[in-house]
Formats: structure tokens, C-alpha cells, sequence
């Protein structure tokens, strides 16, 4: 399954203008989304997802991906914890 991400911030013609779309670009702004996460963040259908993301690419602004499975393990899940332990890890010893 493709995954797609902003690149940049389009300039979008007034149809887009809508809460819809600026929630499907608010998300690929923050990450790499698929389609049906796309469709249920915007509560639109998937074929108008598809040609948002047409318009997208057409504007050279997207970026997409195959999904990646090392990110969606519960291994790649545990990255933000260990950043976590690294930057404080030595400021809990500190207060002992």
C-alpha cells in the first residue's frame, strides 16, 4: 500500500479550499498517510482522495512510498522511548 507525504505546501485552486482537503494536507504535512487514512481524516470518498492526490503529484508536491514495514513493527514503535531514555536518563540519576 502507498503512502504519500507534502513535500510543500500547494497552492490550491478555490474548490480545494475546503476543511477536507486542508485536514488530508495538515496530515501529509506531519507524515506519510495512505489512502484510507486520508479518506477518514477528510470524511471524503476515496476516489475524491485519489484526485487530490493526483492534483498533488501533478504540482510536484507529494511525495509517496511503499509502506514501510520496519516504521509500523512494534520495534519502530519503541524509537521515541529510547530517545527519551538517552536525553533524560541522566538527569533522574542526578536527583537521587
Amino acid at each position: 500500500m502507498k503512502q504519500y507525504k507534502l513535500s510543500g505546501w500547494p497552492d490550491l485552486p478555490p474548490p480545494y479550499h475546503r476543511t477536507a482537503y486542508r485536514r488530508m494536507l495538515h496530515l501529509m504535512s506531519q507524515r506519510y498517510a495512505s489512502v484510507p487514512q486520508l479518506a477518514n481524516e477528510s470524511g471524503l470518498a476515496r476516489p475524491a482522495v485519489m484526485a487530490f492526490l493526483e492534483l498533488l503529484s501533478a504540482r510536484s508536491v507529494l511525495r509517496e512510498r511503499d509502506e514501510a514495514t520496519p516504521d509500523s513493527s512494534f520495534f519502530g514503535q519503541l524509537r521515541p522511548i529510547e530517545w527519551f531514555r538517552r536525553t533524560f536518563a541522566g538527569s533522574f540519576d542526578r536527583h537521587a
